[in-house]
C-alpha cells in the first residue's frame, strides 16, 4: 500500500514538473519576436492646452498608434489566425531601457517640433532654450568604461555644463583615448560625479577614431512664445515615438488661431514633423487606419510615402474614411480651409 502512494506521488510530482516546465516556456520563456497590431486612436485635445487659447472644437484631432507587444510562444500562435496583427524581430543589440528611452526623446522631439510649426503657421514670435542633454543608448563595441544607465542627464563634463549637443564635443576637445574626465550625471533626480575613461570611437561616415563616452545623446529643447498667454504645455502621457508630430501641430494651431479648424469632423492621422514644416513617413501605418477606422475616423492625413500602403488597407477593410496624402503641415490647412462644415 505504502509502495503504491510512493509511486502516486512521484506520478504527482512529475506532472506538476512539467506542467510547470511547459507554462514557463509558453508563457515565460522570451522570443526574439514583436507582436505589432492596431493600437488606438486618441483625441489631442486633452494632451495640449495653450495658456489662453480659443477653445472651441466641435471636432477632434485624433493621433494615432500601433499596439507593440514582447511576444511569448502563446502570443505568437494566437497572432497566427489575427489578420490585423504582424509578427516582426526585436531591435538588435537594444535593451528595453534604450528602446523605452528612445521612445520618449522621440515624442518630446515631435512635441518641440510641433510647437514650432504651430508657432510658425499662427504667426506666434517664440524661442528655442536648450535645456539639457540626456543618454539614450550606449555603444556595444566598444562598450563605455562609465557608469551610464539609459536616461541618465549629463549635466556637466570636466565642469562644463551641457545643454547642446555640440557642447559634448567642446567638453572633449583636446582629449584623448585613455584619459579620464570628471562626469556630472543626474539619475532619478539624483547626482553622482563619475570618473570615466575614454574610448575610441569611429565615425561611420569618415572613419575618423576620435576619444569619447560611447553614448549617443538626445537634446531637451523648451519652445517658448514670446507671449506668456501662447504658451503650449503638454499633459504627459505613456505614448512615445515621432509620429503624433502632425496632430499634434494641428491641435496646437487650432487653439492659437480663432474657429474651429475641425469643423466638426473627427479627424485622424499620423506623420512626423520636420523642423521646416515637411510631414515624414512612419511606421506601421496600416495598423493605424484600422485603429482610427474603429474610433469613426471621418478623415485621415497621411504621409506621401505612406500613401500606397495606407490606402491598401483601407480598401481591405472597406471603410468610409477618406484618405488624404500630404507632404506639409500647411497641406492640411489648405485642405480644411476648403471644406465645407459637417452636417449635424
Amino acid at each position: 500500500m505504502q509502495q503504491r502512494s510512493s509511486k502516486t506521488l512521484l506520478k504527482s510530482t512529475i506532472y506538476v514538473i512539467i506542467v510547470a516546465i511547459l507554462v514557463y516556456v509558453i508563457v515565460y520563456l522570451p522570443t526574439p519576436y514583436m507582436i505589432e497590431q492596431p493600437g488606438t486612436a486618441e483625441e489631442v485635445k486633452p494632451m495640449i492646452k495653450v495658456k489662453v487659447g480659443d477653445p472651441e472644437e466641435k471636432g477632434t484631432f485624433m493621433l494615432t498608434t500601433v499596439s507593440v507587444t514582447y511576444a511569448n510562444l502563446a502570443l505568437l500562435a494566437m497572432s497566427r489566425f489575427n489578420r490585423q496583427s504582424e509578427i516582426v524581430e526585436k531591435p538588435k543589440d537594444q535593451g528595453t531601457k534604450e528602446y523605452e528611452t528612445q521612445q520618449v526623446y522621440y515624442m518630446t522631439d515631435s512635441q518641440s517640433n510641433a510647437m514650432t510649426e504651430a508657432y510658425n503657421l499662427a504667426k506666434v514670435p517664440y524661442q528655442i532654450v536648450p535645456e539639457y542633454v540626456f543618454i539614450v543608448a550606449l555603444s556595444k563595441d566598444p562598450a563605455p568604461k562609465g557608469n551610464f544607465v539609459s536616461g541618465d542627464i549629463v549635466r556637466e563634463i570636466e565642469g562644463k555644463a551641457l545643454t547642446r549637443f555640440e557642447d559634448l564635443s567642446s567638453a572633449l576637445r583636446g582629449h584623448k583615448v585613455g584619459d579620464h574626465v570628471q562626469v556630472l550625471l543626474e539619475r532619478d533626480g539624483k547626482r553622482m560625479n563619475e570618473n570615466v575613461e575614454l574610448i575610441p570611437l569611429k565615425d561611420a561616415a569618415t572613419g575618423e577614431v576620435r576619444a569619447g563616452l560611447g553614448v549617443s545623446l538626445g537634446e531637451y529643447r523648451k519652445v517658448k512664445a514670446n507671449d506668456p498667454n501662447k504658451q503650449v504645455e503638454f499633459a504627459s502621457t505613456q505614448i512615445g515615438g515621432p509620429s503624433a508630430g502632425l496632430m499634434f501641430t494641428m491641435e496646437i494651431y487650432n487653439q492659437l488661431t480663432p474657429g474651429d479648424l475641425s469643423k466638426g469632423y473627427r479627424i485622424a492621422g499620423t506623420g512626423t514633423i520636420g523642423t521646416d514644416g515637411s510631414v515624414g513617413p512612419i511606421g506601421g501605418v496600416q495598423f493605424k487606419i484600422v485603429a482610427a477606422n474603429r474610433e469613426k475616423a471621418d478623415l485621415f492625413f497621411v504621409p506621401e510615402k505612406n500613401y500606397d500602403i495606407a490606402k491598401k488597407k483601407a480598401d481591405e477593410i472597406g471603410t468610409n474614411m477618406k484618405l488624404i496624402s500630404v507632404k506639409k503641415a500647411q497641406d492640411v490647412l489648405d485642405y480644411l480651409s476648403k471644406l465645407p462644415p459637417k452636417s449635424e
